[in-house]
C-alpha cells in the first residue's frame, strides 16, 4: 500500500516555519522499480524546499549528501543548502531527466523521485504520487508524467463534450458539425441540405 506522507520539520534558528514535506515513498520491498517515489515541493526554490526534504529523509533512507537536477524546471539552483547543521550538495546535468530529483547518501545508496511539479493541481499530484511509488514499477519519471498528460487532456476533452451538448440544449449533431434541425436532415436520395 503506498503511503502518502506530509511532514513537518521545524529547523531551528529559521524564521519563518519551514513548509511540510510531501513526499510518496516506495515502500521497503525487494522490487527495485524506475523510481522509489516522488516529491511534490510548494515552489520552484530549491535552496527552500531541498533543507525540508533532505531532513524528512535521513531518518528512511539515511543523511543525504547530495542532490542533483535538471536545471530546466529549476530557476536558480544553488552549490549547497544547509539541512540540520550540515550541508547538502546540489548539482544538475541537463542530460538528466527534468522530472526527476536524484538523492545519494554517501554510505546508503541512492534514490530517484518524481518531482511533481509545484502548480500542479491535487488530483493530479495524488495520481503521481501514487504511482511513482508502486514497487517494481517500471515507468519513469517522464513516461508519468506524459500519462498525465493524457490523462488530464481527456478530462478536459470530456468536458468540452458535455458542456457543446449542454449549450445545444442536448440537439443531435449532423455529420457536418451542425444541429439536426428541420434544414438539416437528410433529402430524399441520401442527400443532405
Amino acid at each position: 500500500m503506498t503511503t502518502i506522507m506530509t511532514l513537518d520539520r521545524a529547523a531551528p534558528g529559521l524564521l519563518a516555519p519551514p513548509r511540510p514535506v510531501r513526499l510518496s515513498l516506495t515502500p521497503g520491498t525487494a522490487l527495485a522499480g524506475q523510481l522509489d517515489g516522488a516529491w511534490w515541493p510548494s515552489s520552484r526554490d530549491l535552496a527552500a524546499e531541498l533543507p525540508a526534504l533532505a531532513a524528512a529523509l535521513d531518518e528512511p533512507w539515511g543523511r543525504i549528501t547530495r542532490v542533483t537536477v535538471n536545471p530546466a524546471p529549476w530557476p536558480v539552483i544553488p552549490h549547497k543548502v544547509p539541512v540540520e547543521g550540515r550541508w547538502v550538495h546540489v548539482g544538475w546535468f541537463t542530460e538528466q531527466d527534468p522530472d526527476k530529483l536524484i538523492l545519494l547518501s554517501g554510505t546508503v545508496g541512492r534514490w530517484d523521485l518524481l518531482v511533481v511539479p509545484p502548480e500542479t493541481a491535487p488530483a493530479p499530484a495524488a495520481r503521481l504520487m501514487a504511482a511513482a511509488a508502486i514497487p517494481g514499477s517500471v515507468l519513469t519519471a517522464r513516461a508519468l508524467m506524459a500519462a498525465e498528460a493524457v490523462i488530464g487532456r481527456g478530462i478536459r476533452n470530456a468536458r468540452t463534450r458535455e458542456d457543446d451538448w449542454e449549450s445545444e440544449g442536448g440537439a443531435c449533431m449532423s455529420p457536418f458539425g451542425g444541429p439536426v434541425g428541420r434544414r438539416s436532415r437528410p433529402a430524399p436520395g441520401g442527400t443532405w441540405r
